[in-house]
């Protein structure tokens, strides 16, 4: 059973065909690389896949189960996560505070419901160990790495049990340390059998940790194929349109 399925995914806004026509198949614990160049109906996919967008045409259909989204909310409770490129953290807060943000442990004293900070620490100690992060808990997110706060949004994501992680564009401006952390994040990922669409623009990040690689050029799919069978000199073509599909 595939983790994600797109059938006949298209998006219009007024006369602008933002995507046409867009099939693909993600399975559990495989890494996606989708790539394209600048308004080629990435960011427009993603939306619809995690909520943003209902399709103009075409199913979402995640698992075996036909997939109806309204809200971004619907899509998390299918077990669809995104990992926007500014992250959304709160610089101010604890790693601890921003796994949990919106989703805080509490107990009750009496008449009081409190913060619960020890099960909340606790419990970001243990996702950040299963994605082998030297993240700690009470870590400032301000004093973070750009690494240390990819893994801080990552187990966020961790806590709703997600199927599929939408990562947009995780590498941008870190240093090639941090790629490498953040690459061996996502293969983290892929080893607990989580799926996961990889939005870049770097070419070596994407063939070095995605199984398969994913070209729109002007809202459509053209080409979906195995990484070890493509070239970063073949995806350019397709970006660029110097290829046609592949």
């Amino acid at each position: 059973m595939s983790a994600l399925r797109l059938n006949g995914v298209s998006k219009h806004f007024g006369a602008i065909h933002a995507l046409t026509d867009v099939s693909l198949v993600i399975e559990p614990g495989e890494v996606v690389g989708l790539m394209g160049d600048n308004g080629a109906g990435k960011s427009t996919l993603v939306k619809v896949i995690a909520g943003n967008f209902a399709p103009t045409s075409g199913e979402v259909y995640v698992g075996d189960q036909k997939a109806a989204f309204h809200k971004p909310r619907d899509a998390q409770r299918s077990g669809i996560e995104v990992v926007y490129q500014d992250l959304a953290l709160c610089n101010n807060l604890s790693a601890a505070s921003n796994v949990f943000l919106g989703r805080e442990l509490t107990h009750r004293i009496g008449p009081l419901r409190l913060l619960d900070y020890a099960g909340m620490r606790s419990r970001s100690a243990e996702l950040f160990a299963r994605l082998k992060s030297e993240t700690r808990p009470r870590d400032l997110v301000r004093r973070m790495s750009g690494g240390q706060r990819q893994a801080v949004a990552i187990a966020r994501t961790l806590l709703s049990d997600a199927r599929i992680v939408l990562m947009d564009e995780p590498t941008a401006a870190i240093s090639v340390r941090q790629v490498a952390e953040v690459l061996n994040l996502i293969r983290n990922l892929r080893d607990h059998g989580i799926a996961v669409v990889l939005i870049s623009h770097r070419m070596p990040d994407v063939f070095d940790v995605a199984d398969r690689i994913a070209v729109l050029r002007r809202g459509r799919l053209v080409a979906d194929k195995r990484a070890a069978a493509s070239s970063p000199e073949e995806v350019t073509g397709l970006i660029t349109g110097a290829i046609e599909a592949a």
